[in-house]
């Protein structure tokens, strides 16, 4: 059963308030350090919510892939995925969002809270192109608060060390789950793990 808000801990009495400087931080534009981190970015995800549910969705790409069009504004590609499309079928319905981007080796988070909404645009999504591909759409983001927020949970989660993927190498893989849950043969496992691999390998765009 959910918590009901009276008997909801005192977040107040729990946590002091944030120091000026991490308030002072938060702005409503981008400015020379968003930008820069952005021109890095190669992955971020998205989260979004609507009538029937929440998404949270990984966007990624090569360092650019995700442009500044002004200081209010960003915008990037949707390239194919699982077809789920429950982003695009959520900004229908509700246009706030929420970016959190990840860079690998650095210890900071960047944080884009907004509005978006999809774009067909010739100009905008030529603009997007990757891997010589136009996308069938873009989506624009207009900022509402952009941050830098602290990386505590990558070094608890130990994140960029390579002695951490060693923690995952024993676990099912996707031809493994894929079978069981489409009641298939075992046996096929690893040729749908093997057409599962060079499908996220190569089929990017």
């Amino acid at each position: 059963m959910m918590t009901q808000p009276d008997t909801f801990p005192d977040l107040d009495s729990l946590y002091p308030p944030p120091s000026e400087a991490i308030q002072r931080a938060v702005l409503p534009h981008l400015i020379a350090f968003h930008r820069t981190y952005l021109e890095a970015a190669t992955f971020f995800c998205l989260a979004t919510g609507g009538a029937d549910g929440l998404d949270a969705s990984p966007r990624g790409g090569a360092p650019g892939f995700v442009k500044v069009l002004d200081d209010r504004t960003v915008a990037f590609a949707d390239w194919p995925g699982n077809n789920r499309i429950e982003s695009l079928r959520n900004l229908r319905q509700e246009s706030r969002v929420a970016l959190l981007f990840l860079f690998p080796g650095q210890l900071t988070f960047l944080r884009i809270n907004g509005q978006a909404r999809a774009s067909t645009d010739a100009a905008l999504l030529e603009r997007l192109q990757e891997g010589g591909k136009t996308p069938k759409l873009g989506i624009v983001v207009q900022v509402d608060q952009v941050l830098f927020h602290c990386g505590k949970a990558i070094s608890r989660a130990r994140l960029w060390d390579p002695a951490s993927q060693e923690l995952t190498q024993d676990l099912p893989g996707i031809g493994q789950m894929k079978t069981a849950l489409m009641g298939g043969d075992p046996s096929e496992a690893g040729a749908v793990e093997a057409q599962y691999r060079h499908a996220v390998t190569h089929d990017l765009y």
